[in-house]
């Protein structure tokens, strides 16, 4: 088959690598130039864990090229994606679909010119309910006479894993209107029907539901051990036994269970608040997802308190060291994530900052000023009073804790990831140390 990728962002050109990889003949296409030219020079513009290699493979097996030709790209194309951003727009929080109707109205007139006998046009973007009967009409209006079908598609890709979960999905949701797209559907994913993944079919409407409500539900499972937490360090409880029980309840399941500095990234944000729009429109309030929402923005601001805390009250005069700024690890993507509240309070309040992140520069730069970057997290701490985890690396998790206690000059940690425990940094030579929804400590003054 022909697959056109329309948007090389994380998710266009995550899923156009994996679907040449699967045999198909794919091309990416994408309005800017300067990221399509470093497509062809074999660079990849988004940091994902084995995508460039998979990427030269299928470049060097002819079955995947980088385009800015929409004509080109779409003829004779089975299968079309739409896989552009839909970011929250300002001011009501519904998801911005500009650029996916852009986007239809293109294709439409594309194929059209191309004289394509049947294509699929299908939305990978997320997007509210009802968007692709809306798209239909787009398509419609700009090219009358196409014989075509829309489909929609959501991506469940977690960043840092996105090629595995591609290739290997819990699900794939296809929403079809006629017999005809879903079989052109099933032919696009044949590789993973053959494996026996589970692909589930349903109207445009369930397919669009499905993914706002999976992610609203992950980001309410994430806020609610984050409330725990809070409630753990009242009562003596240890967060991490707590969510160890829970999620041994198969009703339940430890996944999304581990508290931490709140949600980020490029989804759970967007897609809550769109959720919460949704039903506002409806007249049917999603008052969990608000809730969530709020209670969210609230544990980011509770973590700068809890290094306030450490920093004796007050970050003026304080040199901190922060260790991850990336909303997660294994990836570069700063939307969203706490670091973006917390550290600008820490410099706000008058700390000298040290950021350690082995991909948060390079979006990071431009989006926390007033830091200094580096690579080391030993020199980062040098003489610091504090050190602040706030991505889970792998670089980070066995770290010589008498070695950065040893070089800082206030021996402090705010273990906002959970990584070490009171014993392992009292072990180390720290005078204080705090975590999430468990007991911490500070050493008693002379």
């Amino acid at each position: 088959m022909k697959i056109t990728m329309i948007g090389t962002g994380y998710v266009g050109l995550v899923s156009g690598v994996c679907f040449s990889d699967f045999g198909h003949d794919v091309v990416c296409v994408d309005r800017d130039p300067a990221k399509i030219e470093m497509l062809n020079a074999g660079k990849v513009p988004i940091y994902e864990p084995g995508l460039d290699e998979l990427m030269a493979k299928n470049v060097e097996a002819g079955r995947l090229v980088f385009t800015t030709d929409l004509a080109a790209g779409v003829t004779g194309a089975d299968a079309v994606f739409i896989a552009v951003g839909t970011p929250t727009r300002r001011g009501d929080g519904h998801a911005d679909l500009s650029f996916v109707y852009a986007a239809a109205e293109d294709i439409a007139k594309a194929c059209a010119e191309a004289g394509n006998p049947y294509t699929v046009i299908v939305t990978k973007s997320t997007v509210p309910l009802g968007t692709n009967r809306q798209v239909k009409q787009v398509i419609r209006k700009a090219a009358p006479d196409l014989v075509f079908d829309v489909a929609s598609n959501p991506e469940f890709l977690r960043e840092g894993a996105a090629i595995d979960d591609f290739m290997k999905p819990d699900r794939v949701v296809v929403g079809v209107q006629s017999d005809r797209a879903a079989e052109v559907m099933e032919e696009v994913y044949r590789p993973l029907y053959l494996r026996d993944f589970p692909i589930i079919t349903t109207d445009l409407e369930s397919a669009e539901m499905i993914k706002y409500a999976a992610n609203a539900f992950l980001a309410t499972k994430i806020t609610f051990i984050n409330e725990i937490a809070a409630l753990c360090e009242k009562t003596g409880a240890d967060v991490k036994q707590v969510s160890r029980g829970m999620g041994m309840d198969g009703r339940i399941g430890n996944k999304f269970l581990h508290a931490g500095p709140g949600y980020g990234g490029s989804c759970f944000p967007k897609d809550t608040s769109a959720l919460a729009r949704i039903g506002q429109e409806h007249a049917v309030p999603m008052h969990i997802t608000e809730t969530v929402m709020r209670v969210n923005d609230g544990v980011k601001l509770r973590m700068i308190e809890k290094v306030r805390d450490l920093c004796e009250g007050s970050f003026n005069g304080k040199t901190i060291a922060v260790l991850g700024v990336t909303f997660k690890p294994n990836t570069d993507d700063m939307r969203d994530a706490p670091s973006l509240t917390i550290v600008p309070a820490l410099v706000g309040g008058g700390a000298k900052v040290r950021v350690v992140d082995p991909q948060g520069a390079r979006e990071g730069k431009a989006l926390l000023p007033g830091v200094q970057w580096g690579d080391d997290p030993y020199k980062a701490v040098q003489n610091a009073d504090a050190v602040v985890i706030l991505t889970e690396w792998n670089e980070f998790r066995a770290l010589d804790l008498k070695k950065l206690a040893k070089k800082m000059a206030s021996a402090r940690m705010a273990d906002l990831r959970n990584i070490y425990s009171a014993k392992d940094a009292k072990r180390a030579g720290f005078d204080a140390y705090v975590s999430i929804g468990r007991q911490g400590f500070e050493a008693s003054k002379p």
